[in-house]
């Protein structure tokens, strides 16, 4: 029996490399996306904060940040923000060296800055509204409620993943 095989029918071996492991390792791609991820966040908040420190002078004739913003208040938040983080880090370094209660507990605690955060931003926004402060009313107050609450956004992201 006589098979006649065309030339272009033959397929050449392809040799796949032993060293090829397959995709990446979950901890390279995590990596990357954490990377992608922040690199994104450092260009929304430069346009933020760049769109807040033009407009800082366009009140329309409604109240400056001076006239607005309680400085004890804009402390406490920050000292709330700064405590969250640092216990944040340590229930990460709980969990690295398997400390469960630890982890735990600093876990609550940094739920509990990051929800004591928010309670005071939304009491502060209520308060700004409160005193024809709105975001409607000037494009300095537009930029600040976009900026503030764009963070307040992802603080209340990360008190999600916290629960």
């Amino acid at each position: 029996m006589n098979v006649a095989v065309a030339v272009h029918d033959i397929q050449p071996e392809v040799l796949i490399p032993t060293t090829e492991a397959g995709p990446a390792p979950k901890r390279i791609v995590v990596a990357y996306g954490f990377w992608i991820f922040l690199l994104s966040d450092i260009i929304m908040f430069s346009a933020l904060f760049a769109g807040y420190a033009v407009l800082s002078n366009a009140t329309a004739g409604g109240p400056t940040g001076a006239e607005l913003f309680n400085q004890a208040g804009v402390a406490i938040e920050t000292a709330c923000l700064l405590a969250s983080s640092y216990t944040c880090g340590m229930m990460s370094l709980a969990i690295s060296s398997r400390r469960r209660l630890a982890a735990y507990f600093f876990a609550v605690v940094t739920f509990a800055l990051g929800a004591a955060f928010l309670a005071l931003e939304i009491r502060e926004f209520a308060d700004m509204i409160a005193r024809d402060a709105a975001p409607q009313r000037s494009a300095f107050l537009s930029s600040f409620f976009a900026l503030v609450g764009c963070h307040g956004l992802h603080v209340a992201a990360g008190l999600s993943g916290c629960s």
